[in-house]
């Protein structure tokens, strides 16, 4: 096992897989609880985050930090505390994440764009937007604007609902508390879609400890940063990615699909199902949807028999 490189001030980036591939983020709520985990844990530390981004099955993050004991026990905390309550909220008991996370410092200015491209584009290179800024998870249009998914909040004339979302979400933040899942299940109950988005461009907004700065100064402006997403794809020779499937689109279909057959609000509920009621499942979406099969195992979080 090679021993974990981190050289103070220069970007590394970090790599952090599941259990078997499986899927990891489900929703908002799954993406949400890790982000603002990340973005209080990460104050106890010698780190700047420079980029981060969420995969359905895997997370990047690049990150500046002073010592390789303070990324290590960053990651650790984030995905330990992530997978505790993720466990509860699937009704699981067994692990997440794969014990050992990949890390690799980019030497060169050269080297720390091409990550940063790499980052950005994953959603694109996995086929589920056009352009790296429409993803959501990868956080880039919050460079640029603190609500880029939504209409701009008008306090005089939202409904108490959401005013009353929007205050306890800034009193978890001003106490440094991270938001977990029954939290954001109490306060996005009976909002409409329209102010789910403007919830969610809020929560993310307050919560950002991005470095914005330092990324586009390595490209000059925002602008030249996402000139340079749509004209390269990045890429990343040290850490070997493992890639399941062509897209990730996949992903919402079965979702959707899971949701009207099961009659189901919450995605997360299908882990209350045993593993073999979850294995009859599949063969039931396989039948019904052209997605492919291996995906949609990861999707329902059973073991996959490829064929030889």
């Amino acid at each position: 096992m090679k021993s974990r490189r981190v050289i103070r001030g220069i970007l590394n980036h970090c790599y952090q897989r599941t259990v078997n591939g499986f899927v990891l983020f489900y929703d908002v709520f799954d993406c949400l609880v890790y982000f603002t985990l990340f973005c209080t844990i990460i104050k106890k530390f010698d780190i700047k985050a420079v980029a981060l981004t969420l995969m359905p099955d895997h997370t990047h993050s690049s990150s500046v930090a002073g010592r390789k004991k303070d990324l290590s026990s960053f990651i650790q905390e984030v995905t330990c505390r992530f997978a505790f309550l993720n466990n509860i909220e699937c009704n699981r008991t067994t692990p997440l994440f794969r014990h050992r996370f990949g890390s690799v410092p980019k030497l060169g200015d050269k080297a720390a764009r091409t990550n940063i491209i790499y980052l950005g584009n994953n959603p694109v290179e996995r086929r589920i937007c056009e352009r790296a800024e429409q993803y959501r998870w990868n956080f880039l249009a919050y460079a640029a604007s603190n609500n880029p998914f939504s209409e701009s909040i008008v306090l005089r004339k939202a409904s108490w609902g959401l005013r009353n979302a929007l205050k306890q979400v800034k009193s978890e933040h001003d106490n440094n508390r991270h938001l977990n899942y029954s939290f954001l299940h109490r306060i996005y109950y009976g909002l409409d879609k329209k102010e789910r988005a403007q919830l969610t461009d809020y929560i993310i907004s307050l919560y950002n400890v991005i470095d914005y700065d330092y990324a586009i100064t390595l490209f000059g402006s925002y602008e030249n940063m996402l000139h340079a997403m749509h004209c390269s794809t990045g890429s990343e020779h040290d850490l070997n990615e493992i890639f399941i499937g062509k897209s990730d689109l996949c992903y919402s279909r079965i979702g959707q699909y899971l949701k009207q057959r099961l009659n189901l609000q919450d995605i997360h509920k299908i882990f209350l199902l045993s593993e073999p009621q979850r294995e009859e499942l599949f063969f039931d979406v396989l039948k019904n949807l052209a997605v492919p099969g291996e995906q949609l195992a990861k999707y329902l979080r059973i073991r996959f028999a490829r064929e030889k």
